[in-house]
């Protein structure tokens, strides 16, 4: 009988030519074990999924109960279910106004694509503007607002009336007009190595969708549920979008996503044409009630956690001499060797070394930190201790 690995070779379609190769048969809180019982520090957390860590006992429990209840039932949005109107309710009551209904999808791609469409449909403009090296999804609509040629072109030709601005670039916020239906943009930029946004950027941004009548989209995929401290990133500047964008951490390790706005808004979506967005297991019941229990955790316990004296911990003793800046905000750091070439052998040899890591799709001379935020100040130690002995042995 051919092993999971061999399988794994000959039978899984692969992201690239250098897949990581980690087999990991159970993982528990901020740790991962392979076959051989081979530990591995999780600094990715399925790239800020897992935030409460691996196997969380009342998010496991969750999806047990929930799911000797029902499975599916029926296409989101006619039947009344439990775990998604009460997740829903959750969201709600820890967001401002007029961010007051919730549209459950199954992923971030999908979640950008239903903002792009409600944009459309309710300005009636057809035009969206989107930042250079920001990550929005790989579906044919989230791909056209992606912020790097380099993984478009192949794929061409994606949606038209694009318009693509820079970060932090004050001036070219002109470029936003009457033509616009929407801006899509990340609080803080994920896979551009974490940039955060100029000193009032985001607000100059808002005063200009409103002046302009563009709605106004922040994408939360990677930033939300804490891993920047607040609840949500865009909370730090006190800047309200007219949609919220939600995926990886809102089903906490299950598939889940959503696009939230006000009434008026999201009701445009389901009258001339009804189903004007519609998905067959978005919001499903059990990814629901694993988000539900996992925000209601994150919520009674998020404090005392410490996140900023977490992140306080890493930039003390991540210090090796190669490190040229770390960059972000709570345990959403990027840091930075300054050599492309470097930066993938460390992130390998610290996988070898038995802490996981990752680089990003537009800054390949930095790699990812972004833990559960239970991690524990013992581990970030022993997961600096290791990158630090990593950067070491991949120096020239």
């Amino acid at each position: 009988m051919l092993s999971d690995r061999q399988l794994f070779r000959q039978l899984i379609a692969k992201t690239s030519d250098t897949p990581l190769n980690i087999e990991v048969v159970h993982a528990s809180g901020s740790w991962m074990f392979g076959p051989d019982e081979k530990k591995y520090l999780d600094l990715v957390s399925g790239v800020s999924v897992s935030y409460l860590g691996h196997h969380d006992p009342d998010v496991v429990a969750a999806v047990k109960e929930q799911a000797d209840k029902y499975l599916h039932l029926m296409v989101y949005g006619e039947y009344v279910q439990h775990p998604q109107v009460r997740l829903a309710e959750l969201l709600v009551e820890h967001l401002p106004e007029p961010l007051s209904q919730v549209y459950f999808v199954n992923s971030g791609s999908e979640a950008i694509e239903g903002a792009m469409k409600l944009a459309k449909r309710f300005t009636g403009r057809t035009e969206i503007v989107a930042f250079r090296n920001a990550y929005h999804g790989s579906s044919q609509g989230a791909l056209s607002i992606m912020g790097g040629e380099y993984f478009k072109n192949a794929f061409r030709p994606l949606l038209p009336g694009i318009r693509l601005i820079d970060f932090n670039d004050f001036s070219q916020l002109e470029q936003i007009s009457r033509q616009s239906a929407c801006v899509v943009v990340e609080p803080i930029q994920g896979e551009a190595g974490i940039r955060l946004p100029a000193s009032g950027f985001l607000q100059a941004l808002r005063e200009k969708c409103t002046e302009e009548g563009a709605l106004l989209v922040f994408d939360e995929i990677q930033t939300a549920f804490a891993h920047t401290g607040p609840l949500f990133a865009f909370m730090h500047e006190q800047v309200v979008p007219d949609i919220l964008v939600l995926a990886k951490g809102l089903g906490c390790g299950m598939p889940l996503g959503a696009f939230i706005a006000s009434e008026p808004l999201l009701k445009s979506l389901a009258s001339d044409p009804p189903l004007g967005h519609i998905t067959t297991f978005g919001g499903h019941p059990v990814s629901c009630a694993a988000g539900l229990a996992g925000m209601k955790k994150l919520i009674a316990g998020v404090k005392s956690w410490n996140i900023p004296g977490k992140e306080a911990l890493f930039r003390k003793n991540l210090n090796h001499p190669s490190i040229r800046e770390i960059r972000g905000k709570g345990l959403f750091l990027a840091v930075d060797l300054g050599d492309s070439e470097r930066n993938i052998r460390t992130v390998f040899k610290a996988i070898e070394n038995g802490v996981v890591s990752d680089w990003f799709l537009f800054n390949d001379h930095s790699f990812r930190i972004s833990p559960p935020l239970t991690i524990s100040e013992e581990d970030i130690l022993l997961a600096c201790d290791i990158l630090n002995r990593s950067i070491e042995q991949t120096g020239k």
